[in-house]
């Protein structure tokens, strides 16, 4: 220790760097931790032959999928109108 600093100060200069070597040691394990999950994925994974589709049928699935929410979001829309208008009805009563 230090006599030149005042106790304080030293207390906070201890408790800062522990914090640092902490937060170090976190993200070291975070990073490790990634880095097997993704080994295990790799491992879990269907082989990429198998999994990959034609671009032609991933086109298609995206327009249809962009149709059906375009359908979806407008008839869940006319519901909550109606809902709306039958709250308004029976605020009125």
């Amino acid at each position: 220790m230090d006599d030149e600093k005042p106790v304080l100060e030293q207390m906070t200069d201890a408790m800062s760097s522990a914090a640092d070597a902490t937060k170090e040691a976190a993200k070291t394990a975070v990073k490790k931790a990634r880095k097997a999950a993704k080994k295990v994925a790799k491992k879990v994974m269907p082989k990429k032959k198998a999994a990959k589709k034609s671009k032609k049928a991933k086109k298609a699935g995206k327009k249809s999928s962009a149709k059906k929410s375009a359908k979806k979001s407008a008839k869940k829309a006319v519901k909550k109108v109606a809902k709306k208008k039958k709250k308004a009805k029976k605020s009125k009563r």
